[in-house]
């Protein structure tokens, strides 16, 4: 099944710790149906130390939240939106369901 958001696109979050934040997708995991959000749901990681970070410590990284859980953000209108896909001869193209701009 194609999914309607791909990196790059700006999203909100609709449920969890950070329900209502937006951010842009950083990756998108078609297998596990999540994506990781840039600046959302972030989590601690403990690193021992390497060459390339000798002190160690502790990282925060963005972890990765359900498709069901975020939803597109018309880039134009930026209302929260399900895209509309039209099929041309040439190309597949979405649109907003609200100002029917391309997105």
């Amino acid at each position: 099944m194609a999914l309607s958001i791909r990196r790059g696109d700006k999203v909100k979050i609709l449920a969890g710790k950070d329900r209502s934040k937006t951010g842009k997708i950083l990756r998108v995991d078609k297998k596990k149906n999540a994506v990781i959000v840039e600046g959302v749901n972030l989590m601690k990681k403990h690193s021992r130390p390497t060459q390339k970070n000798p002190k160690g410590g502790i990282i925060q990284t963005e972890g990765p939240i359900h498709l069901s859980n975020v939803q597109l953000v018309c880039p134009s209108c930026g209302e929260i939106t399900r895209p509309l896909m039209k099929k041309s001869e040439k190309e597949r193209a979405r649109l907003c369901r609200k100002c029917q701009a391309q997105i």
